[in-house]
């Protein structure tokens, strides 16, 4: 007797959106990126298309990080003083599909770098690697609100990622991505009303859902993932089922959650190798939020993003 496999008929599907912009595009990427686009679970071709795998990038810090433990920093040489020189080791080394600048130098307590200072860093990544950019913010909101406008006019054209647009201060960011070509980062804290929300506000400042990506901020592994998880499931069934406003590709931040996480990083031989601990760490994480629909990991490790991507070229098919 034959065996026949149940399948689910979803009804709606995941939108597509496109990073980078090539020469013949207006910009000067030497390959965009497309996420999203699928009418099925992760990984779950029986029941629907998946065009697009999901992407990896590698997260670039404007300053250096001091206190990075060792086994992190090991991998980058005498490269983290140099954002430029960062990106470059990331992409042509370690294989990253994009690149996460985060102008972390520009943190009112911390370095408070002018918004020029952060325009000029993004223009020497920008020289330094052709894979897409992403642009992010220190948080700080009033301080983003100067430094993006400077950042999005230096990347014209380049249809950078622009990071991040919450509820309460998101004008200036999708302005920026509406006068500059760019698109725009979608943040809510592990709330999909919120995330709704939020999208419902882009699009009415103008952006079309193609120029939108979600991030829901998450934890690593053994901080709350189990939540984080159904989240982002939650959020994709969303869009499987209709939800426009809820079907835009879906980011997660690996790298930094994860190696908050003391499993990651303190000295406790009970815990195991500590120069393996942080990379398992990293890679399990990232492993459970593509399980859960993430399109886009941003990942620190470069030995966690080669494990990540061996899973990946794993489950595609034959």
């Amino acid at each position: 007797m034959e065996l026949a496999i149940p399948v689910e008929q979803w009804s709606g599907a995941v939108g597509t959106v496109t990073l980078g912009a090539t020469a013949e595009q207006g910009g000067t990427r030497r390959r965009t990126l497309t996420l999203g686009g699928e009418s099925t679970l992760p990984f779950l071709r029986l029941e629907g298309a998946i065009p697009n795998p999901p992407a990896l990038a590698m997260e670039v810090l404007d300053a250096s990080p001091e206190k990075w433990p060792e086994p992190l920093r090991a991998p980058f040489g005498n490269v983290l003083d140099d954002p430029a020189a960062w990106a470059v080791k990331c992409v042509e080394e370690f294989g990253a599909d994009a690149i996460v600048l985060r102008l972390v130098s520009a943190d009112p307590q911390g370095q408070d770098a002018s918004p020029e200072q952060c325009a000029e860093t993004v223009r020497r990544v920008l020289q330094a690697v052709s894979v897409p950019l992403i642009i992010w913010g220190c948080g700080d909101n009033d301080k983003d609100n100067l430094v993006m406008p400077a950042c999005s006019q230096a990347a014209a054209g380049e249809r950078c990622l622009l990071g991040t647009a919450v509820q309460e201060n998101y004008k200036t960011i999708t302005a920026c991505a509406l006068a500059d070509g760019h698109l725009v980062i979608s943040e809510a804290p592990l709330d999909i009303s919120i995330q709704k929300q939020v999208n419902i506000l882009l699009t009415e400042q103008g952006l079309p859902l193609d120029r939108i990506v979600m991030y829901q901020v998450t934890g690593a592994l053994g901080y709350g993932v189990e939540y984080a998880y159904s989240i982002l499931e939650r959020t994709r069934l969303a869009a499987l089922t209709g939800d426009k406003m809820l079907s835009m590709p879906m980011l997660s931040v690996v790298g930094s959650e994860a190696w908050k996480a003391k499993e990651s990083w303190l000295d406790e031989p009970k815990w195991g190798a500590l120069e393996r601990r942080g990379i398992l760490w990293e890679a399990a994480t990232a492993a459970l939020f593509l399980h859960a629909g993430s399109h886009l990991l941003v990942m620190w490790h470069p030995e966690a993003l080669r494990l990540v991507r061996a899973m990946l070229t794993a489950l595609q098919p034959a």
